[in-house]
């Protein structure tokens, strides 16, 4: 865990340079505008220790898939959103000694990010090894209100030398993912347009053949007043640079203003994208600075309105959620259902950018309640959009008559996950998806999603559910046999109670929505039915298994097993580790892991949370009395799950120390992997456990229910919520009742605390 990151409550601020940690801070200070981003990687260059990162929506390779033995299932590759073309290299060279902070004396650096206007801003005073001082100030932003468009103002001065500065102005594709399984490039050059006033490289993505032109123009000024040079031109393959050399002495201030422009086949044409980035680039060269800025800080400023928490009295939560609200909302805007969430965002390489269950679990709540219903309708129908290829990935497996599987790491629908302990068991991610369906109704009401879509997607869910089970005579019920739960701690295991509950209740949900169509829309699901070959005899046997579905427990304790035989483990608590074995996963052979009794994320915990209707508080109490001590909360998604049921417990001293593990798991780099890229995802469950955990925000037979508690070292929060058509504020105060005023809509009865409110 480190501590380098100052607390505010409206800024991320470096204020001394940390080059051992540097690849944190790029994850950190990432930038993006949910069509494009890049990380916190410095503008002149940096030979240190990196991750050069820029990434483009949308825009993925096939890399071939790299294991040790194939098994018939795997999928031929494994999709990665790309390290793509960079527009922010402006390299220096003072004579010719280059601005390189491995290499020169850095005398002083800050490196702020403000989140209130997706403005990033570094400065730093160094010396070169020769002597030669300078002072630099970066600016830099990805324009919410211009999609295609990054601008950086970069100012250098010269505080004691004359001589020259040589400025090199880039653009460059030929880049490389870290993480390619093979070691190669994944883009080639289509074209390369360079004149004295613009370059624009058009490059291609080898097999999926997406083109992207990334286009750079700029201005110059000395001492604020524009200067017209004559660029030398460098070129290469997928690059192409100028070079411009400016006599200066001690004192005189360069300031460069680089307007950067990213347009791909994602959203035009092929045959327009390169005259759409020149179109762009023509308009937008002549339009100031601190007008395209001041249009970013506006969008800024309406997202705030709608979304923003506020906490009083405690700066270190204050800043943690809104660094989570602010990576979500630059990450996804909900524009485009062909998009979804990444759990690294534009931070990183890992994870591919690909859809993980993470979107329906933990993101969907955030969107409906502070984006609106038609993003969260655009997330449920990415998922439509892909069951033919679910259906397509569960017949790969065996699997008959329309059974889907969805896939646990996806781009287009199709599988890309080629560790068979996840690709082929951790299939709890369909019970995500039939989840996210039945919360996305029951919090817009939106009955007619179920008629239109849900209800096709539960049938294929549930057929692959009752041909996953098996009959065991020794158990006298149906068994799930060799599947991992949340909890990739443990792989292979029989039973997993998470995955059986989840499974049951699916097929429970998909029969109550099939009388529910069938009495409110006959015709309709009539057809649907017929279509898909819905039998009588089907829906008997997922009765059957409802009824007759083995679920593991110790009615001695009271609580419900991880799977079968976890009472087997030796059974330790986490304070029984040593901190120097922390991360287990960096510190443990993987055999040593599964054997022991350490959760990397809660399995029983993330049902009770999901299902807690279903239990009674003591029910709740006992499993995570019994199974938090265990967990080592190594997975992101860990936190905020025992943050919220922790709340209903009335455990508040809990509940806030996971409240700020989820909201400072990156600020504070707590399992020491913030290096790799921002844990996005689960910044939406940093959101659910204020809103769900503290506030205590549910929805029960069509009415907002709220529960406010205030945490001890907090004086009070406020939080804003969309709820079918009204927009409402929710604010908690020590010592105070709660209150919730209607800022828009018509008047709505909620219920707060014991009471029946009309609010209005």
């Amino acid at each position: 865990m480190k501590n380098f990151i100052q607390h505010h409550p409206w800024k991320v601020i470096e204020e001394t340079f940390h080059p051992l940690w540097n690849r944190v801070s790029e994850s950190l200070f990432s930038l993006g505008n949910g069509n494009m981003g890049h990380r916190g990687n410095f503008e002149e260059g940096y030979s240190g220790e990196t991750l050069q990162g820029h990434y483009v929506a949308g825009v993925y390779y096939p890399d071939k898939t790299r294991v040790g033995w194939w098994k018939i299932g795997y999928p031929e590759y494994f999709a990665k959103v790309l390290n793509a073309p960079a527009w922010i290299g402006i390299g220096i060279e003072l004579d010719e000694e280059p601005v390189d902070l491995a290499r020169m004396k850095v005398e002083r650096f800050w490196r702020e990010l403000d989140m209130r206007t997706g403005t990033l801003t570094r400065t730093f005073a160094a010396t070169t090894a020769g002597g030669k001082a300078v002072e630099v100030t970066a600016c830099r932003f990805c324009s919410m209100a211009r999609k295609e468009l990054g601008l950086i103002r970069y100012r250098l001065t010269s505080k004691n030398f004359n001589g020259r500065i040589t400025l090199t102005l880039d653009a460059d594709a030929d880049v490389k993912n870290q993480d390619a399984n093979y070691d190669e490039k994944f883009w080639r050059e289509v074209s390369r347009k360079v004149t004295d006033q613009y370059i624009i490289i058009t490059a291609a993505t080898l097999k999926t053949d997406f083109h992207v032109s990334t286009g750079t123009a700029y201005r110059i000024f000395l001492n604020g007043k524009p200067v017209s040079l004559q660029p030398e031109i460098a070129e290469r393959e997928k690059y192409a640079a100028h070079r411009i050399s400016i006599a200066v002495q001690a004192g005189d201030t360069i300031e460069i203003v680089k307007y950067g422009v990213i347009a791909s086949s994602f959203n035009h044409s092929k045959q327009n994208v390169e005259l759409h980035c020149h179109r762009l680039l023509d308009e937008l060269r002549g339009i100031p600075f601190e007008q395209l800025h001041n249009e970013h800080i506006q969008r800024w400023e309406e997202i705030w309105r709608d979304c923003d928490i506020t906490i009083e009295g405690d700066a270190a939560a204050q800043q943690g959620i809104r660094f989570a609200i602010f990576h979500l909302m630059q990450t996804y805007t909900g524009e485009d259902e062909r998009l979804n969430i990444g759990p690294k965002g534009f931070t990183g390489e890992k994870y591919g950018g690909s859809t993980y269950w993470d979107t329906e679990a933990y993101c969907l709540p955030f969107y409906m309640s502070t984006a609106g219903q038609h993003v969260a309708r655009n997330l449920l129908l990415y998922r439509y959009r892909h069951l033919p290829k679910a259906i397509e990935n569960a017949r790969k497996l065996g699997f008959e008559n329309g059974a889907a599987l969805y896939p646990m790491v996806t781009m287009n629908g199709e599988e890309c996950h080629n560790e068979w302990e996840i690709t082929f068991e951790e299939i709890h991610r369909n019970g995500a998806i039939a989840y996210a369906i039945y919360d996305y109704v029951r919090y817009t009401g939106d009955e007619e999603y179920l008629t239109d879509y849900g209800l096709e997607v539960l049938l294929a869910l549930s057929r692959f559910w009752s041909q996953r089970v098996n009959w065991s005579d020794a158990k006298g019920g149906y068994v799930m046999l060799g599947v991992t739960g949340p909890n990739e701690y443990e792989n292979n295991v029989n039973n997993n109670w998470y995955t059986n509950y989840i499974a049951r209740w699916t097929l429970t949900y998909t029969l109550e929505v099939l009388a529910w169509a069938r009495k409110h829309a006959g015709d309709k699901t009539r057809a649907l039915t017929e279509k898909a070959g819905l039998r009588a005899d089907e829906e008997k046997c997922w009765q059957d298994i409802i009824e007759k579905l083995y679920l593991p427990e110790d009615p001695t304790r009271g609580i419900f097993l991880q799977q079968d035989g976890f009472l087997d483990k030796e059974l330790r608590t986490v304070d029984s580790l040593k901190p120097a074995e922390r991360p287990l996963n960096q510190h443990w052979s993987w055999d040593r892991i599964l054997r022991s009794c350490f959760i990397k994320q809660a399995d029983v915990l993330q049902g009770l949370y999901f299902f807690e209707d279903h239990f009674d508080r003591e029910v709740i109490r006992k499993n995570f009395d019994f199974y938090e001590p265990m967990t080592v909360h190594e997975s992101s998604l860990s936190p905020c799950v025992h943050a919220i049921l922790a709340c209903s417990l009335g455990y508040l001293h809990k509940a806030y120390e996971m409240f700020l593990r989820t909201a400072r798991l990156d600020l504070d780099d707590y399992n020491n992997d913030t290096e790799d890229g921002l844990h996005v995802t689960s910044m939406a469950g940093t959101w659910m456990s204020l809103v769900k955990g503290f506030g205590g925000m549910r929805v029960k037979d069509g009415r907002l229910y709220l529960n406010p508690i205030v945490p001890g070292p907090w004086q009070s929060y406020s939080f804003r919520i969309l709820f079918r058509n009204r927009v409402l504020r929710i604010t908690a105060k020590q010592g105070t009742e709660a209150t919730v005023k209607l800022e828009s809509g018509n008047p709505i009865e909620i219920q707060l605390g014991d009471k029946i409110l009309n609010v209005q």
